[in-house]
């Protein structure tokens, strides 16, 4: 048998409105822990690595993401023992269709035409070895030039999801042509499918050779590939980082690979298949998803965090940094975070998404970052401000070090309480343990680094008539920032 050359490809630049407020712009639910240890994205990134044995061979993954997130992408991939094959930072968000195409072109870069196994990274599912044996299936024939889309079949009439029509049974596995894409159903209709049967739930994963993406795209929408390429062609590559023309790509349509090309498919000529997936997915789309996928007791109730639900049934707790409780309320989602509170009915979870629209038109922080917002180098906890002054939380990893830097308005101490700091500032270097201190004056140009083995913790107390994030002059800066 002939090995099959596999290029997982993960689309990781979505926004996670609707799990708003433990999913941020800056931190998006992919990069969540939801359950268990690993993040939706490490999840996704794991599955696909396990695709390798009976006749499979796994490339390195491609991600697809975009600038602000392209650090934690690479910490969770090797907290995972995981090293990408390539970033593909998307300068603006075009949707998946022109996401995909940067993935094929780069897949293509080294000479070979791989099998592409595409998915989400903000999706979950519940038995792992029935995945692998639905994708391995998907990518056998992938590899003899189909489109493969994957079907999940429907458990419930839902209407949040958009659906596949199968057609007659293609093979062995699983197997069926597709007869029609459909969008999201009213309740009404979705009732109807999951009545009548022979509809499947897209679960938007797609496995198809890079050459086969490329072609089904220039016959569909040629504009989309043309200036998809002219984007790639102006691309720059730092290390694992590759970055497309930002100018050419703002010119890219936006399109989903659904509109672009799948479901002009169907009818066309151009050979479309789903394989089945029963593996308990789920797009984790909105808390009440979440709900559905977590653990309950047996009133329905599922509690995540320092929670006490009584007299409650099928509720949805999630405590982040305190002790929630919640006393006879039936039917509702409960989410905690350091400055945020979410109380929603969970059958309306999918309306987050309008308060998360309300707070950015009137730029609010809590619709951008957390409280603990993280870097490149760590991470840093705003814990109390006030007229004139902010006092943080400051970790940095060990080996790492922030950018040097100064600040028009502002003076800073830094009282070191874990691990050991090296301090520049203005043209001395010192060491600071645990209990020591400095003062950084207005003006200064000061840098913080951690050359020890260990966390690097300090408390930091900002004093100034201006204290926001953008009172920062960057003179050099280790993950290229300005």
């Amino acid at each position: 048998m002939n090995t099959i050359p596999v290029q997982p490809v993960v689309m990781a630049g979505g926004s996670g409105t609707r799990l708003w407020p433990l999913s941020r712009a800056g931190y998006p639910k992919q990069f969540l822990v939801l359950a268990g240890n690993d993040s939706l994205f490490q999840q996704a990134a794991k599955r696909l690595a396990a695709l390798a044995g009976d006749g499979v061979a796994v490339a390195p993954p491609l991600v697809v993401g975009n600038e602000e997130h392209r650090f934690l992408v690479l910490d969770q991939l090797r907290e995972c023992r995981l090293e990408p094959g390539a970033v593909l930072l998307e300068p603006a968000g075009r949707n998946t269709a022109p996401a995909l195409t940067l993935a094929a072109l780069a897949a293509l870069d080294g000479g070979a035409d791989p099998v592409l196994v595409v998915t989400p990274a903000d999706q979950t599912v519940t038995d792992d070895a029935a995945f692998t044996r639905a994708l391995r299936a998907a990518a056998q024939r992938a590899a003899a030039g189909d489109i493969v889309i994957l079907g999940v079949a429907p458990t419930r009439p839902e209407t949040g999801y958009g659906y596949i029509r199968a057609g007659a049974p293609a093979g062995d596995g699983g197997a069926f042509d597709v007869a029609a894409f459909v969008e999201k159903p009213d309740a009404e209709t979705a009732r109807r499918y999951l009545a009548e049967g022979g509809y499947f739930w897209n679960a938007g994963m797609f496995v198809l050779r890079a050459s086969a993406w490329l072609a089904a795209l220039e016959r569909f929408r040629p504009d989309i590939a043309a200036a998809t390429r002219a984007a790639w062609d102006a691309r720059r590559r730092d290390d694992r980082f590759v970055r497309p023309g930002a100018a050419e790509f703002a010119a890219v349509p936006a399109e989903s690979v659904d509109y672009a090309v799948m479901e002009r498919c169907p009818g066309s000529g151009t050979a479309i298949r789903m394989v089945t997936l029963d593996a308990g997915w789920n797009d984790l789309g909105a808390w009440d998803a979440v709900w559905q996928v977590l653990p309950k007791d047996a009133a329905g109730n599922a509690t995540v965090g320092d929670a006490i639900v009584t007299d409650s049934r099928n509720t949805l707790v999630h405590a982040s940094s305190r002790l929630v409780s919640v006393i006879g309320v039936d039917d509702v989602v409960v989410v905690e975070t350091a400055d945020a509170v979410l109380v929603a009915s969970r059958a309306r979870s999918q309306d987050v998404k309008k308060v998360v629209e309300r707070l950015g038109a009137e730029q609010r922080g809590e619709q951008a970052l957390h409280r603990k917002v993280h870097r490149p180098w760590g991470w840093y906890d705003s814990i109390d401000d006030g007229p004139r002054f902010q006092v943080k939380r400051i970790m940095v990893k060990p080996g790492a070090s922030l950018s040097l830097q100064m600040h028009h308005h502002r003076a800073e101490h830094w009282i070191v309480v874990k691990g050991t700091a090296e301090v520049t500032v203005g043209e001395k270097k010192i060491l600071l343990t645990e209990n020591q201190s400095t003062y950084i004056p207005l003006g200064e140009v000061h840098r913080l680094a951690n050359p020890g083995k260990v966390p690097l913790e300090i408390v930091e107390v900002q004093s100034g008539s201006y204290l926001g994030e953008d009172d920062i002059v960057r003179f050099e800066d280790t993950y290229g920032r300005r």
